[in-house]
């Protein structure tokens, strides 16, 4: 399945629908009088949170979305019927944007969640309505009124626990298949990773959410690499697993510039809690495992951690730390909380990928 974290759309409400002009003709009624019928509700649009999707590939192919107007009134006094509500599936954690992206208008943080966005046009009144004293057959009615159009941005930040950061080659894809149900690629080059990766990981009777992003290099937030786009995709975690390759260059200058990107970027990362990880351990002797973390505070760095995601030595000890972090409500229990407005109501056009 192709990856889309961004996607812009146009919605439509619904018009209402016209009033009727009838007047009531019976056999022995001698006056009848006006009998014409008001005009249904045009249908909203309405955004509703589900399962089993993550991404917005779906909206590239269809990108318009309109609800139904109402029906015209009629006579007898007869009401036109309202205008289904479209109900648009959106993943877990989209965000809906203005169109010039500067205002989020609302933000899909739990399965179920739903909001209308835009309301449909009322219907419009029938000759029957305007009957008076003094104006015993009238002749005037109203058109149902327009529906609203907006044009939205669909952004996509993923719901995780824990996030994975590193330079490229740091080994976030190979931890993520060792502790999680994932299915990462891994290769001996930068940048194997090209989309953001979640997995389950379960541990001591606990599970979390954790999520692998592409490695970032000196210059993301400017653009550098794949860039800073995917670092959004990590502003919900709870806390940050910062993975350093042991056998790197400079494993110091490898922390500082990633701890540089997310400073860069904004968005709360650099306030985030971190456990700072060395991994490749396997591949080092002890000594000069010692000898590496010794210059990591000396720079200034907190906790070190070594491990090897590709045996898993250590990693009990991290995945005890962020099963802390993240406390009793990981995004995985939060799936079973109720939310408000998960209703969708008895009448409901649907519109979904799945």
């Amino acid at each position: 399945m192709h990856f889309l974290d961004q996607a812009k759309i146009y919605v439509s409400s619904g018009q209402g629908g016209p009033g009727a002009v009838s007047f009531r003709r019976e056999k022995y009624i001698q006056y009848g009088g006006p009998d014409g019928g008001n005009g249904g509700k045009g249908g909203d649009i309405i955004f509703l949170a589900v399962e089993g999707l993550n991404t917005l590939i779906d909206f590239r192919y269809a990108q318009h979305f309109k609800a139904p107007r109402g029906k015209g009134g009629a006579g007898r006094n007869r009401t036109g019927a309202g205008g289904d509500d479209l109900v648009i599936k959106v993943p877990v954690g989209t965000q809906i944007l203005s169109e010039d992206k500067q205002h989020v208008l609302l933000d899909f943080t739990r399965e179920g969640q739903r909001a209308t966005f835009l309301e449909g046009g009322i219907g419009g009144r029938g000759n029957a309505s305007y009957k008076s004293s003094t104006n015993r057959a009238p002749r005037q009615h109203q058109p149902g009124e327009p529906g609203e159009e907006a044009g939205v941005w669909l952004r996509l930040k993923l719901i995780a626990d824990a996030g994975l950061v590193g330079l490229p080659n740091a080994g976030k894809s190979t931890l993520i298949n060792k502790v999680t149900n994932a299915d990462a690629k891994v290769g001996a080059y930068p940048f194997t990773t090209i989309h953001p990766q979640l997995g389950v990981v379960r541990h001591k009777a606990r599970e979390f959410v954790l999520a692998d992003i592409p490695g970032l290099i000196e210059g993301a937030a400017d653009g550098a690499g794949i860039g800073d786009r995917f670092l959004g995709h990590i502003e919900r975690c709870k806390i940050l697993l910062h993975l350093i390759d042991a056998t790197g260059d400079d494993p110091v200058d490898a922390w500082k510039t990633v701890c540089k990107e997310l400073e860069k970027y904004g968005g709360g990362l650099s306030e985030k809690p971190q456990i700072l990880a060395l991994n490749k351990a396997d591949l080092l002797d002890d000594e000069l495992m010692a000898d590496i973390t010794k210059q990591l505070h000396a720079a200034g760095a907190k906790d070190v951690l070594p491990i090897s995601g590709a045996t898993g030595a250590g990693l009990d000890p991290v995945l005890d730390k962020i099963i802390e972090a993240v406390g009793e409500n990981s995004s995985i229990e939060r799936k079973d909380q109720p939310t408000e407005g998960s209703e969708e109501g008895d009448k409901a056009k649907d519109w979904s990928p799945l």
